[in-house]
């Protein structure tokens, strides 16, 4: 019993221990090109999403998240914003979509790095029907992607 007890101590001991090497400093690159490009922001937060490093903040009345690359590349910004931001082309692409029964709960307008613009919605019709819909500024559905 007592061999047991020892065992699962160092297994456990061991896991604790990958799990906190795994996480990984903010760089300096991705800090600094941050402030660059957000000099205005508040209540900022970093996170480690492995293939990007991610800031929240907010700036002007709306909270946003930002990525980043480990050399500092900015690659996304996510601007929540309220069903009254949206444009009337998104929503009406969204009236006329399959989706036009759905619930949507969340609302972002999303720009990248090559400076495209583009509408995320998550879309609620049960609590295992649930999607992210992608809308150009045009009002067309790009896209839509299972959600967990």
């Amino acid at each position: 019993m007592k061999k047991i007890v020892a065992l699962m101590l160092m297994a456990g001991l061991i896991f604790i221990s990958s799990v906190s090497a795994q996480i990984r400093k903010i760089p300096a690159a991705a800090t600094s090109a941050f402030t660059t490009k957000f000099p205005d922001a508040k209540n900022v937060s970093w996170t480690d999403k492995i293939t990007a490093f991610e800031a929240d903040f907010d700036m002007d009345t709306h909270h946003y998240q930002s990525s980043f690359n480990s050399k500092g590349e900015w690659k996304k910004t996510e601007k929540t914003i309220t069903e009254d931001e949206v444009p009337i082309m998104v929503k009406d692409g969204l009236a006329k979509s399959k989706y036009t029964e759905w619930k949507i709960t969340s609302w972002k307008e999303v720009t990248y790095k090559d400076g495209k613009l583009e509408y995320r919605l998550f879309a609620k019709k049960t609590d295992i029907q649930k999607k992210y819909l992608y809308f150009n500024d045009k009002g067309q559905l790009l896209r839509d992607t299972i959600t967990l």
